[in-house]
């Protein structure tokens, strides 16, 4: 008895490996195929820049820079700077100088209170390598950031505007082979301490805030070509705010600029 009863778990495995003889073989699982690396983008940075400050008690030392990339010119604060008398500098492509003779008029003829700034050609980011930044293709290319700053330049004297010495790249974002490439060029780069305006997206109220509360050495990025935007209304109240704090404001060409990333020096 015991030796049938032992043969069953036996024979149940032997008709186990016969019926699994008789099975078709399975096709081998594919190999996991190897993660794809993505191509690394060029490490990039956003440089700070700041001007010497007053170091005087309730007078403190800013300087207020608009961009002028593409679009119109927007009245609110031009009109503001002046009749406030408040200097200013503009950094100004080829493709906004090209619709807004009236305005670069209003520049020219104010030469002590406007500073005209490179802001290159076709507002594209200064970075030498493939790139899409804030959804804007990068010039990729030494050559193509040569274009870039050399041809905001040259419309820039067409259109009778003393040669520049500062150049902004399209979303201020640069690498670090770009700021020597422009540097070697001839230009200090222009960073900034404030955002603000947000690239002229925030409302009235927050661009107004953000303005108000710089400090002494700042330097603020606003932009100038949003005439639709909420934002500008909060440049032209903030510009206002700062002059009842007793603000020095100057231009770039005015002051000694700290900038970081081997902008400046």
């Amino acid at each position: 008895m015991i030796r049938i009863l032992l043969a069953v778990p036996l024979l149940a495995a032997c008709l186990s490996a016969a019926s699994a003889a008789e099975l078709p073989a399975l096709p081998a699982a594919p190999a996991a195929a190897a993660p794809v690396a993505k191509p690394k983008g060029p490490k990039l940075v956003e440089p700070q820049l700041h001007v010497v400050r007053s170091g005087v008690p309730g007078r403190p030392r800013i300087a207020l820079t608009f961009d002028a990339c593409m679009g119109k010119a927007d009245d609110r604060i031009i009109s503001t700077l002046v009749s406030e008398r408040i200097p200013a500098t503009i950094f100004v492509t080829a493709r906004w100088l090209k619709h807004n003779p009236q305005a670069l008029s209003i520049f020219l003829q104010n030469p002590d209170l406007f500073e005209l700034e490179n802001h290159g050609q076709n507002h594209i980011p200064a970075v030498d390598k493939p790139a899409l930044i804030y959804g804007i293709a990068a010039a990729g290319s030494p050559e193509a950031v040569h274009q870039e700053v050399q041809g905001g330049a040259d419309a820039m004297l067409a259109a009778g505007i003393a040669a520049p010495h500062w150049f902004r790249g399209s979303t201020a974002k640069y690498d670090l082979s770009a700021i020597a490439q422009i540097r070697a060029m001839g230009y200090k780069i222009a960073g900034y301490s404030v955002n603000g305006d947000g690239g002229s997206l925030l409302g009235t109220a927050i661009t107004e805030k953000r303005i108000s509360s710089a400090k002494d050495g700042d330097v603020v990025i606003s932009h100038i070509n949003q005439p639709t935007h909420a934002a500008g209304a909060g440049v032209a109240k903030a510009i206002v705010d700062l002059k009842a704090k007793g603000v020095e404001f100057v231009r770039l060409e005015d002051a000694e600029g700290l900038g970081d990333d081997k902008t400046t020096n």
